[in-house]
């Protein structure tokens, strides 16, 4: 199993762009990932997955069985789910919950099965910016900052959807 070093940045295909992320447990790569993208720590971040095992520290035990119940995943929804008390700030901001997704698309599983864990997954762009479809782009824009997985991205033409579990709000489509 490869491991992603405390500070490391990956940038790596997504469903519908590039994405950035980390090892949601290091603190000092989440930070990196906010400062690249001149993010907010408060809005919080998603975290991918391949198994629900890998979100079950993030997230109350009630909350991953009602989403697993729910049939959105493995997909591109991303759902709201209750943090719990081991989910750090630095991942769910100012909120009591926490964005996460179960995903289908292949190359983003078998990163998060390789590295063992979750993974931060927030698009490879300053905020308001476009995000970047191909790999020269994010080497162009974040240099050696950012260690590239050079890929195809998934055939979505947007984001995942975000949607509040518990309230059935739908905040992104």
């Amino acid at each position: 199993m490869k491991r992603l070093t405390p500070q490391q940045i990956i940038a790596y295909p997504t469903e519908s762009c590039y994405g950035l992320g980390c090892d949601p447990r290091s603190r000092r790569a989440v930070l990196r990932i906010l400062r690249l993208k001149r993010r907010p720590q408060a809005k919080g971040l998603i975290l991918i997955a391949s198994h629900p095992q890998q979100l079950a520290r993030y997230v109350t035990r009630d909350a991953l069985q009602a989403a697993l119940a729910s049939g959105y995943w493995p997909g591109p929804v991303t759902l709201l789910l209750a943090a719990s008390k081991q989910c750090p700030v630095w991942l769910r901001g100012r909120h009591a919950t926490l964005a996460v997704r179960l995903t289908a698309y292949q190359p983003a599983a078998r990163l998060c099965n390789e590295f063992g864990t979750a993974l931060v997954s927030t698009s490879a762009n300053r905020s308001g910016q476009k995000a970047m479809k191909q790999a020269r782009y994010v080497k162009r824009a974040f240099g050696r900052q950012v260690r590239v997985i050079s890929g195809k991205i998934g055939k979505a033409d947007r984001p995942s959807t975000i949607r509040d579990l518990a309230t059935g709000r739908i905040l992104r489509r």
